[in-house]
């Protein structure tokens, strides 16, 4: 603690030549030594003898002086000297009568009379000083006093801050009493406006002189005052001191001033902010911060800036108490600024380190300050603009949720996407620092440090900091020289001890200890079995404690209600506060530990009846109410159950708010803790009975609670509809209510109701989230995914604003709700059709990706299982005829897309489901992942499952075409011959021969019998693998190929079979196999006439071949006309008219050509008429109109054929309108067409819209 420099003689020191002879007085300005006296004192000396009291003597070299003339004054660098420094006050005098102190050399006071020029006379030159203390000084004159005058330290009377040195070598032109020049950084040399920010910076000076050192002074008492004990070193969380350290490294105006530490309770939160306040406190440069509770704010605040006014000056108090100061009548701030806050936020601002203010646990704060909330939140972001202040808040996520959405966005650091600490759940928060259980090395190296094994924790509490401190507490007050066992879990003796018994096992040992403290002070003292009676008493008691902390104090207990539980008369006051039970908090008192305080209330919560005041009475049917309940409901103490054996009603609020406002206010969100932590504690049936009916609640759209009040009149009106009509109804008389009254809401029911509707979706959702297992809660669940989906469906896909309390369920819980990954992903697939269309949010279908990626083999059967799910989703395929998505589709596109991550487990899989959707994703699989179907082929045909030889038959048919390697061939090769071994799979042994047949190793030994099979028409047997065998085997394949096509039936499956063949026959290259299969298709068509359409499809893949079919199909075409009767000419013609792609259409002209120098049927001529009007929008317009002009000619020539082209050309004009388009223009070149087409056709042509 620095000096007040008005109090105390022994800090001067009296400066001397080296013959002894004083020259003046100085006085230590820093601690490393630093002294300050005036010019005159060493003027001229090379060397100076310093003498301190106590007999301390320091001799100064040259070196050591740094003389400033031109102001008067010298800077010495002593060494050795154990003197305080004084604080140097950064203005003038702060007396109201501007008086001051001084000793000469007895102390004298005096009067700062004003400022003046003076001219100071040094050894070598004349100097003028312009502002320069004039002093009128009591009973004293300066020029008659001893030379150790010079130097003195001139005090503030107020502040004991030093104004100025005195000087007495100067001149004015007018008498004084004395003068002194004034010590300021302003325009002062740089050594001394150094050496005076070192002395604001490192010696504290209150009152108006306030300097950054007296700042810190302030603060650091508020910190002391309020940090909580520490049980060990906390380990380090480099994760969140680094967010922390960034948020408080920001410079400039659009720097963030707000940050939230969010956590749950027991997370940690208290530690990190005192971890924080130290490391401020420490080092070169250390920065003021003050440290607050919730329970320091009051219901009158305007925000944050109150609060920290009441710590300063409390803190003031506590330092002029202090030994040294001034006594404990002394004040800091008594005469300082009437606005502490404003001034130590200015200096810390001028030395750039911003005054931090740290918020720990606001809920703490008053319920009606809880309820204007948005107010105190405007009035602390003007404050934190205003004077550039930070604000760290330290508190549950149920409270940033609130507080965090009423603070400026600007304000705030951190992100909303952040993802979430351990051990926490993912939840929309505004942005903010959040803070969980520690990671897996820092929890290791807590063990460690709390001396805990591994194992002796669960494996959700052995990274909870709060969970490993009390159980390292337990421990450590067992007897014995080794560390004590923990108390059983609930699985059985030596399983870890679950959170509750923790929590018990501590309370216990607390009350205990409270109780060996207890019986040390009775008389006479207690032993053995009375102190294990007292801690039962105790125990009562904290239980008692916790069921009052339900009431209006919302988690604390007033003054006189802990005097009444524990008395200070006999000690139990004392003994509770020492042993840390419960800790004061404002004007009463908390639980020490917030989390184990939840756990202590919720076991005395009345949940049915809280549960029905804070959510069902908004959602129930109508009826008179009061208000709404300002605490929360407890079950009876042991007393109130003996003297009325049945609960007491609620009672009303008390009037804890001003007259304007609600006679009641609602429970504030922040005290979900309880009730959590009592559902939490009921047993499942218990608690599946109550989630169930909170989601009801989420849904139910109920009519508002009601007031009567008068009813408008209403005129009389006469039912409309002839009188004695019994066609027209009359008009249903409604039942009105009594008295003419109507029914209207209750002011401000709508926002009670919201306030309902979010305690229903925090209850739901929290619980949910923190049950071990929520299997027990799987109905509950569903229904609460059928919900989701029903009103996401109405609102156009899922968003929380539009969802109200359901909303809160977004796929960010799915994905955390503690289910297998199978159960979990079923819920999601009840949820996708509530996705919306694509967009930045986050999706359920991107959750169940998710899982599907982090546990494919447990997801991958469960998806498969989608395929019989058709509902649609709101996303779409692009393309304006693009089918509509599915539950079903989307599991394809899932499957498919994250193929890579199991591939051979998603065979197995689809394989497994046996459905439609399952066989085309298999299919595309063994397009994209031949490998991997070969490997499910192989293991299908080993396998002794009927069902799996059909389906390696099946899928070694469809894989074979795409085997580009040896490994793939020898899988399938091993499949055949295993199929082929089986006479029971007889029906099999086409499709194992047709894989046989495509791999050359095996195609000489089975080929014959496999072109049997073919030839017999087995349609196991694909075309395409025996036509893999005709560039080696062209004769017998080409023969198997006839006799399979004159065996095949004109029928629905018949055709198909047949198409299938044309299309791989097409498919062959090479001149001579493409030669003589073309001569087959040719012989097929003659024994077939009536297969046109199948030969028809063979032309038009082999045109798309380009020229290299040309001398192929140019034979072909001329015996078209030649040889086929016009039945198959009308068929196949046309092919050649259709435009086709670039590569074919030059070949397709030529081929037209061909056919049209003979062609003179007419209904060909007519068909290719409409094979020129289809294929219009794609050929070019020129081309077009030469081949109608030149049909229409040849048709002319025939009987009866210009009619035919008039007519047909009004038809295709009818239905096709580019057709009708090119028409119309060809019509207005001229005449060429008037021979074409007649005047009936143009007239007809006309009138085609």
């Amino acid at each position: 603690m620095a000096t007040r420099g008005g109090e105390r003689d022994d800090v001067l020191i009296r400066v001397c030549d080296l013959a002894g002879r004083p020259r003046g007085t100085g006085f230590l300005a820093h601690a490393d030594g630093t002294m300050i006296t005036s010019h005159e004192a060493v003027d001229g000396l090379a060397r100076l003898v310093l003498h301190a009291p106590g007999g301390q003597v320091c001799l100064v070299e040259t070196g050591a002086i740094t003389a400033l003339p031109e102001t008067g004054l010298a800077l010495v660098a002593t060494e050795g000297l154990a003197l305080p420094p004084l604080p140097i006050a950064p203005g003038g005098p702060a007396h109201p009568e501007r008086r001051t102190r001084l000793r000469l050399p007895h102390r004298t006071e005096g009067v700062v009379v004003g400022t003046t020029a003076a001219t100071y006379t040094a050894t070598d030159r004349f100097h003028l000083l312009d502002d320069v203390y004039e002093l009128a000084l009591d009973g004293a004159d300066l020029n008659r006093v001893a030379p150790q005058a010079s130097g003195a330290p001139l005090i503030d009377a107020a502040t004991g801050a030093v104004l100025a040195v005195v000087v007495t070598a100067v001149q004015t032109g007018h008498r004084a009493g004395g003068f002194a020049v004034p010590l300021r950084a302003r325009c002062a040399p740089a050594p001394l406006a150094e050496l005076l920010s070192r002395n604001a910076a490192t010696v504290p000076a209150y009152g108006p002189h306030l300097n950054l050192a007296g700042a810190l002074q302030l603060t650091g008492a508020s910190v002391a005052a309020a940090r909580p004990g520490a049980w060990r070193e906390p380990v380090d969380r480099p994760e969140v001191a680094a967010a922390l350290g960034e948020f408080l490294a920001m410079r400039g105006e659009s720097a963030p001033l707000a940050l939230g530490l969010v956590g749950e309770p027991g997370t940690g939160r208290s530690t990190v902010l005192a971890q924080l306040a130290a490391e401020r406190a420490r080092g070169p440069h250390p920065a003021p911060t003050v440290w607050l509770r919730g329970a320091e704010l009051r219901p009158g605040d305007g925000g944050v800036r109150d609060a920290v006014e009441r710590a300063l000056r409390s803190a003031a108090r506590v330092v002029g108490a202090a030994p040294g100061y001034g006594g404990a009548a002394a004040d800091p701030l008594g005469s300082g600024p009437a606005d502490p806050t404003d001034a130590v936020a200015a200096l810390a601002r001028a030395a750039g380190r911003p005054l931090l203010v740290l918020l720990d646990a606001p809920e703490e704060m008053p319920p009606v300050l809880a309820h204007a909330l948005a107010d105190w939140s405007a009035g602390t972001a003007r404050w934190l603009r205003a004077d550039r202040a930070r604000l760290i808040v330290a508190c549950r996520p149920e409270f940033w949720e609130q507080a965090g959405a009423l603070l400026p966005r600007e304000l705030l650091h951190g992100a909303p996407a952040a993802g979430p600490p351990p051990g926490a759940p993912v939840r929309p928060l505004p942005p903010c620092v959040r803070l969980g259980d520690l990671g897996a090395g820092q929890a290791e190296r807590a063990r460690a440090r709390y001396g805990l094994p591994e194992g002796a924790l669960a494996e959700a509490d052995a990274a909870h900091p709060l969970a490993l401190r009390l159980l390292s507490e337990v421990r450590a007050a067992q007897p014995g020289d080794e560390p004590g066992v923990p108390p059983d879990g609930e699985d059985g003796p030596g399983a870890p001890p679950t959170r509750a018994a923790l929590f018990s096992a501590h309370l216990d040992l607390m009350c205990l200890r409270i109780a060996v403290r207890l019986a040390a002070g009775s008389e006479p003292p207690l032993r053995g079995a009375a102190v294990r009676r007292l801690a039962a008493r105790v125990a009562g008691q904290a239980h008692e404690a916790a069921r009052r902390c339900l009431g209006p104090g919302q988690g604390e207990l007033d003054r006189e209600t802990f005097e009444e539980l524990f008395p200070w008369r006999t000690g139990w006051a004392s003994a509770v506060l020492t042993e840390g039970l419960l800790v004061p908090a404002g004007a009463g008192y908390r639980f020490a530990h917030e989390e184990q305080g939840d756990w202590l209330q919720a076991l005395h919560l009345d949940l049915e009846t809280a549960l029905g005041a804070l959510v069902h009475r908004w959602f129930a049917p109508p009826a008179p109410c009061p208000e709404a309940p300002v605490r929360l409901p407890s079950r009876p103490g042991a007393r109130a159950v003996a003297w009325a054996g049945r609960p007491p009603p609620v009672p009303p609020a008390p009037p804890v708010a001003p007259p304007a406002s609600p006679r009641s206010l609602p429970v504030p969100r922040h005290r979900a803790g309880p009730v959590l932590q009592a559902l939490l504690l009921a047993p499942p049936p218990v608690l599946a009975t109550h989630l169930h009916a909170l989601v009801g609640a989420l849904d139910r759209a109920a009519p508002a609670p009601t007031r009567w009040v008068p009813r408008p009149a209403l005129e009389s009106t006469q039912p409309s509809g002839a009188e004695g009509a019994d066609t027209v109804p009359a008009r249903r008389v409604r039942p009105q209510p009594p008295h003419g009254l109507v029914r209207v809401e209750p002011p401000g029911f709508a926002a009670r109701r919201r306030e309902a509707g979010w305690w229903a979706a925090h209850l739901v959702r929290e619980a949910l989230l923190r049950v071990p297992d929520a299997g027990p809660y799987r109905e509950v669940l569903r229904a609460l995914a059928g919900r989701i989906v029903v009103r996401a469906v109405a609102a156009g896909g899922f968003a929380a604003e539009r969802l109200e309390g359901l909303g809160e369920f977004g796929p960010w819980f799915w994905r955390q709700v503690p289910l297998p990954v199978g159960e979990r992903l079923e819920l999601l697939r009840m949820l996708l059709p509530a996705d919306g269309p694509p967009g930045p949010g986050e999706r359920f279908l991107a959750v169940a990706a998710e899982l599907l990626r982090e546990q494919p083999a447990a997801a991958l059967p469960v998806v498969c299982g989608w395929f019989g799910d058709d509902r649609p989703l709101r996303a779409r395929l692009p393309g304006p005829d693009a089918p509509r998505l599915t539950v079903a589709s989307a599991a394809q596109a899932l499957l498919h897309t994250h193929r890579g991550l199991a591939v051979d487990d998603l065979t197995e899989a689809l394989v497994t489901a046996g459905h439609p959707a399952a066989d085309e994703l298999l299919a595309a699989l063994a397009e994209d992942e031949p490998s991997a179907v070969c490997r499910a082929v192989d293991r299908w045909a080993h396998d002794p499952r009927p069902e799996r030889h059909v389906a390696a038959a099946a899928y070694g048919r469809r894989t074979a075409p795409f085997v580009r390697s040896a490994a793939d061939r020898e899988l399938l090769r091993y499949a055949a011959l295993a199929l082929l071994a089986r006479p029971e799979d007889r029906a099999l042994h086409g499709a194992a021969l047709g894989l046989l047949v495509r791999d050359p190793a095996t195609r000489d030994r089975h080929l014959p019998t496999a072109l049997r099979h073919f030839a017999s028409g087995d349609r196991q047997l694909p075309p395409s693998a025996v036509a893999s065998a005709l560039v080696t085997h062209p004769e017998p394949v080409l023969a198997a190929f006839q006799a399979r096509l004159r065996a095949v039936r004109e029928s629905a499956d018949g055709g198909a079979e047949t198409a299938e063949i044309m299309r791989e026959l097409a498919a062959v290259t090479g001149h001579g196999p493409a030669r003589r299969v073309t001569d087959l298709v040719q012989d097929y068509l003659r024994h077939r006439p009536g297969a046109a359409r199948h030969v028809a499809r063979y032309l038009d893949l082999r045109l798309e071949q380009g020229p290299a079919a040309r001398a192929l199909l140019l034979p072909f075409a001329a015996a078209l006309v030649r040889e086929h009767p016009p039945e198959v000419r009308r068929v196949l013609a046309p092919v050649f008219a259709a435009p086709g792609t670039r590569v074919s259409r030059p070949l397709r002209q030529e081929l037209l050509d061909t056919v049209l120098e003979a062609e003179r049927d007419p209904e060909v001529l007519v068909d290719l008429l409409t094979a020129a009007a289809d294929g219009c929008r794609t050929r070019h317009p020129l081309l077009t109109r030469d081949l109608v002009h030149r049909l229409g000619l040849l048709l002319g020539r025939t009987p009866q054929g210009a009619a035919r082209f008039d007519l047909r050309i009004v038809e295709l004009a009818g239905s096709r309108p580019d057709f009708i388009r090119l028409l119309r223009a060809w019509l207005a070149e001229g005449s060429t067409w008037d021979a074409l087409i007649g005047p009936s056709a143009r007239r007809s042509l006309d009138t085609v819209a």
